[in-house]
């Protein structure tokens, strides 16, 4: 990108009315633009070409300006404010701390500085500071996007370049095969998108090879798309036969490279599974050496002001415990997530459109019991505080109902979904056979589905046969009939490869080459799924392991250590001992809002691990009624 090209861009982009942030991105660009061609922003430009943002760099980069001056107007007010809100004796600490600190500063006499100045100083450093990471962050964001889109297209090329294997084998031109990969977004994601781009700048400059050569350039997979492009570019140029072998051995190629990611990404999981255990027991066996050490230690029980009231030093360090666990349970299931082996995504549910048809798909789709169990749980949360529940436990067992429902509902849908994607393996065998002895495809799903039992398959396939059997013309029928028999079955197997099928019959592909080639990608992906699955239930198990054990060490030294020094501390005449740092109740209380916060994290954890973050819920819920039942059982609620 030159330093014009965002100009140029921004003025196209602009222009537009109905965009309601059309006049803020012109007043921001009038005053930021400036800083887009500016020496600090060169690697963000560089990340930019590997995005695939809608807006140009010049007006990204003024928008993070933008942005970076009502943080620091922001930061700052809240920073004069709070500096004022501080009792003068703190202040007059700090300011000596400092000046005692600061080397030849401390050799100087300074007189009394007006407060107010020290907290606008105060306040402008903040907001500096603040203004200066939201610039750092907008240029890191790009990064992240890059390295976004590089991850996405090491799990979707290997699949794409199978697709084209199976169009070479048909009459369309190189150009024609780039355009199904990039109309199919859904299965193929960013290299969709990186064959769009490319279409696109073929269509500027009148030239496929170059347009690939510009895509290959900008791509942020440069060790694998970017290749991949130019030899693709290379083959179409010595003829059909020559691109048909190179995509033949590039997808064998992609296949084992993929194999060795998947490899890679599980020894990671196993090292954060190994690091999730020691940051989740560590802060509950800290809780348990703060509570006995409160004995011998005064100090730990000096008030502590707080902005929602006064507690002591451990109690205050008993809630960032717990506050750390919830936050290393969030950080390590969105890292299970992000970490899944290359190739298999989890599924994603979409809510239907209308009040009636949320109701209906309520018992068997996830995103709609999420909307139709919220009121519910909602519901719930006030019966119990109208009982006279506490409002930990409110919250709670309010989440519980809520997640609960939700989850059972999505292992409902993934019983569903794996029974039907154990039936596509026989649906694709039983109609490659027909399809192999001349039969057309249409001709060959009705008799598939007249004559063979596909259990959880079986209304899916008769809708396919109907609508595939309309006309004998089998063009865009033809495809019309397997997009929506694709989004019947609704699974990611089943996109990854019934598309297969549309693209390389519509190309004049030979049906038997292409149902034989079927046949083998559903093998492979269908275990392929079936070993992760599997694997992840190793970090299931590591994920309510790790929660029971909490739960039994908490229970135990309640039972055994926390009376004992109970009544160690009310020993009379002996000085060294506080007769209040032991309170069995508090304590207890504590011990439970560190035990919940521990059940919620491995539960987030252990769900993420085994199907997404519907079972999240459904894991966490679960553990959190586990440990209510145990700790109200033994009296410690």
């Amino acid at each position: 990108m030159t330093g014009t090209e965002p100009s140029a861009r921004t003025d196209v982009s602009l222009r537009g009315a109905a965009r309601p942030t059309a006049a803020v991105d012109r007043l921001l660009y009038a005053l930021f633009s400036r800083h887009a061609d500016g020496a600090r922003h060169a690697g963000d430009r560089k990340q930019y070409r590997g995005t695939d943002m809608r807006v140009s760099f010049g007006v990204y980069v003024a928008r993070v300006y933008g942005l970076s001056w009502f943080v620091f107007l922001v930061l700052a007010a809240l920073g004069f404010a709070g500096l004022l809100a501080v009792p003068v004796g703190t202040m007059s600490t700090a300011v000596a701390f400092v000046h005692d600190g600061v080397p030849v500063l401390n050799r100087v006499a300074v007189g009394p500085v007006p407060r107010v100045a020290l907290a606008a100083a105060g306040g402008v450093f903040v907001g500096g500071v603040g203004k200066r990471a939201t610039v750092a962050l907008g240029g890191r964001y790009l990064g992240w996007l890059a390295r976004s889109r590089r991850s996405n297209i090491g799990r979707t090329l290997p699949g794409a370049v199978r697709y084209l294997h199976a169009l070479s084998t048909g009459s369309d031109s190189p150009r024609a095969m780039l355009r199904k990969v990039a109309d199919n977004r859904s299965a193929y994601g960013d290299t969709a998108v990186a064959c769009r781009k490319a279409l696109n700048k073929a269509a500027l400059t009148g030239s496929l090879s170059e347009g690939l050569r510009i895509v290959a350039r900008d791509t942020p997979s440069r060790d694998t798309l970017a290749p991949f492009l130019l030899k693709f570019r290379e083959h179409a140029d010595q003829g059909a036969e020559e691109l048909t072998s190179y995509l033949r051995l590039e997808s064998r190629m992609l296949s084992h490279r993929q194999q060795r990611a998947r490899e890679q990404a599980e020894g990671f999981l196993e090292l954060l599974a190994e690091l999730f255990i020691v940051l989740l027991v560590l802060p509950s066996l800290l809780v348990i050496v703060l509570t006995v050490m409160s004995v011998l230690s005064p100090e730990l029980s000096d008030p502590v002001q707080t902005p929602v009231g006064e507690t002591t030093v451990r109690g205050l360090l008993v809630y960032v415990s717990a506050g750390f666990v919830l936050a290393t349970g969030a950080i390590a299931a969105w890292l299970v997530g992000a970490l899944r082996p290359p190739g298999q995504s989890l599924p994603g549910y979409r809510r239907p459109e209308g009040v009636l048809a949320t109701l209906r798909s309520a018992s068997t789709n996830p995103a709609s019991a999420t909307v139709v169990l919220g009121p519910v749980a909602l519901a719930v949360a006030g019966l119990l505080r109208t009982v006279s529940y506490d409002p930990v436990n409110v919250a709670l067992l309010g989440y519980a109902a809520f997640a609960v429902p939700v989850g059972l509902v999505a292992v409902r849908r993934a019983r569903i979904d794996d029974a039907k994607d154990r039936e596509i393996k026989d649906f694709v065998h039983a109609v490659s056979s027909h399809v192999s002895l001349g039969r057309p495809f249409s001709e060959a799903v009705a008799v598939v589905a007249r004559d063979v039992d596909l259990g959880a398959l079986d209304e899916d396939v008769a809708d396919l046969a109907f609508n595939a059997n309309l006309t004998t013309y089998e063009g865009d029928l033809r495809t019309a009939a397997l997009d929506r028999f694709v989004d019947r079955v609704g699974t990611p197997l089943a996109e990854q490869t019934m598309g297969l099928v549309t693209g390389a019959l519509e190309a004049g592909s030979d049906a038997e080459d292409v149902f034989d080639t079927l046949q083998t990608e559903v093998g492979r992906l269908y275990h392929e799924k079936k070993a992760l699955r599997n694997a992840m239930l190793v970090y299931v198990a590591v994920g309510w392991t790790t929660a029971l054990l909490i739960v039994g060490i908490v229970v135990a030294v309640d039972g055994y250590v926390i009376d004992g020094f109970a009544q160690l501390s009310s020993v009379s005449g002996v000085s060294t001992f506080d007769p209040d740092a032991i309170q069995p109740a508090r304590e207890r209380r504590r011990f439970y809002v560190v035990t919940q916060a521990t059940m919620l994290a491995s539960g987030w954890f252990a769900g993420m691990a085994s199907r997404g973050r519907y079972d999240a819920l459904l894991h966490s819920g679960l553990l959190v009624l586990v440990a209510y039942f145990v700790f109200a059982g033994v009296g410690m609620t």
